[in-house]
This record gives C-alpha cells, sequence and structure tokens, in this order.
C-alpha cells in the first residue's frame, strides 16, 4: 500500500533542494515515508491504521518553504513500520535494546499501545537487507549533506522534522525541540528556535517529551560545527480533526516552519555564529 503516487519500488529517499549547499541548512524527515512494501499487509497484525499511526503523517509537506529557500533535504520514503530510520541499526530484537527498543519501537517497530503489529517479525537477514537497502544509504545522504554544508560554510546545522500526537494540559507544548539534552548542538541554535517559538506562540518545551534519537546522536557533533536538532510539531497545526489528512492550514505551519529556520540562519555577511574554535 503506498498512500502517495510514488514509484513502485521508489529509492530509499528523495533529495530536495539545490545541488551544492547555497545554505548550511540540512533538514532530514525519517519518518513521513507512505510507501509499504507488499509483505506489511501479509503479516501485519492490526489495521492498516494502525501503521499509520506511526507515520509523522505527512511532515514532509512542512518543508517546502525552508527548501525553497535554499535548504537541502533528506526525505525518506518507506514507511516508519517497515523501518525506522530514527533509530539505530542494532536496536532490534534480542539486542541490547534503547528504551525506544524496549517499548516496542526500535528499528523494526514491533508494538504500539501495546499491541503486537505483526504475525511474525523478521530474521536478522531480512532486517540486514532492510538496513542495507535503506537504512545505511538514508543516513549517507544526511551525512553527505552535512559534510557539504560544513565544508562551505563553516558549520552545518540538521533538523530533524516530525510531528507528534497533541499534547494533553493547558498551554500544552505545540512544538518540542530537542537537542539530546544539550550533547547535539550548541545552545545558541536552541536559543533561536525557542525565542521564534515564543514568539510564534507555540509555547515550545525542550525534550520533554522528546529529545532527539539516533539521527541527532549519529549526527549531531558541535565541537565539529555540526549541530543537530530535533522539530517535533503538533499535528493539529496541520492535520485534519482526524489527524488523517492535511488540513488548510498546512501551507501556513510551512511558512511557520521555514521562519524557525530563518532565525539560525546567518542573515547577511556582517553576522557570524559562535563556533567550537571560538
Amino acid at each position: 500500500m503506498a498512500g502517495d503516487p510514488m514509484l513502485d519500488t521508489p529509492p530509499p529517499f528523495v533529495r530536495l533542494g539545490p545541488a551544492t549547499a547555497v545554505s548550511p541548512l540540512v533538514i532530514a524527515v525519517p519518518h513521513a515515508g507512505r510507501f509499504y512494501p507488499a509483505p506489511i499487509d501479509r503479516e501485519r497484525a492490526v489495521a492498516w491504521s494502525v501503521l499509520h499511526d506511526l507515520e509523522d503523517r505527512y511532515a514532509d509537506r512542512l518543508i517546502t518553504g525552508a527548501v525553497a529557500e535554499g535548504a537541502v533535504a533528506i526525505v525518506a520514503t518507506h514507511a516508519r513500520a517497515w523501518i525506522d530510520l530514527n533509530r539505530a541499526a542494532d536496536d532490534r530484537e534480542g539486542s541490547p535494546a534503547s528504551p525506544h527498543g524496549r517499548a516496542g519501537l526500535g528499528l523494526i517497530p514491533q508494538r504500539l499501545g501495546g499491541r503486537p503489529l505483526w504475525r511474525h517479525m523478521p530474521d536478522d537477514a531480512a532486517i540486514d537487507a532492510r538496513v542495507e537497502a535503506l537504512h545505511r544509504p538514508y543516513h549517507q545522504a544526511v551525512s553527505l549533506a552535512l559534510a557539504d554544508a560544513r565544508a562551505r560554510h563553516g558549520f552545518a546545522i540538521l533538523i530533524d522534522c516530525h510531528s507528534m500526537p497533541p499534547i494533553a494540559g493547558e498551554s500544552p507544548p505545540r512544538l518540542v525541540i530537542g537537542d539530546r539534552h544539550g550533547t547535539s548542538t550548541a545552545p545558541w541554535v536552541v536559543e533561536r528556535l525557542t525565542d521564534a517559538a515564543q514568539a510564534f506562540e507555540l509555547h515550545p518545551a525542550r525534550n520533554r517529551p522528546y529529545a532527539g534519537a539516533y539521527g541527532l546522536t549519529r549526527h549531531g557533533s558541535p565541537r565539529d560545527d555540526v549541530h543537530a536538532v530535533q522539530l517535533e510539531f503538533d499535528r493539529r497545526l496541520y492535520l485534519d480533526a482526524m489527524l488523517r489528512e492535511p488540513s488548510p492550514a498546512l501551507d501556513a505551519t510551512a511558512d511557520l516552519f521555514a521562519g524557525l529556520c530563518r532565525t539560525i540562519l546567518p542573515s547577511g555577511r556582517s553576522e557570524t555564529f559562535p563556533l567550537a574554535a571560538e
């Protein structure tokens, strides 16, 4: 099942934006893929709607404005139900799993809300094949884009774009900024994003309940002037009441995303940002 009119077997990712890094900004979208390989239908133990709940539904459509302004984007094509690109390749059943893996949301999602997703989990050989076909090339593409940006601009910033179910409570955050508790980026990146999100009345939170995962751990290296942050947008900002399809607010939310990106980019030739060497 493919939710979008993609190729029968799409490539592991789509690269958007200029051929070379005109901007230090790279965007990654690991969880918005809507291509479901045929074996999923044979092995699923739940309704399609449950597997769709794993998606960062249409988060790939939030990045259009930022890409138009010069960012490079690496967008996964395959569904998270098939493989989770925001998990380490060894985060799998039977291994010393991460907290996500222990909750059933490791490299191959096993459970959601306590419900088993599959009649049979794939064996190690099948998982290795998915890693080689999808996980490895996706992260290589992100690494190459960041290396190009850093070489051309002196620093690079990765925004890992996600979306989240609504958070309950009074004035809940509409945006969660994750930086792996201060380890994946220099403070000024989070400070600028937080100030902008407050101005946009998004009531931003930092690292709670989402601090970021493998994408930030692998690619963020502030000592080397490569910064990585995760942005989790409340799906009510751009999806319909059922949180299934884009709402009329999608374009405005994409504009908001682009506005957040602008705050962490140089505004002119005279502006410099603090780098590790300083």
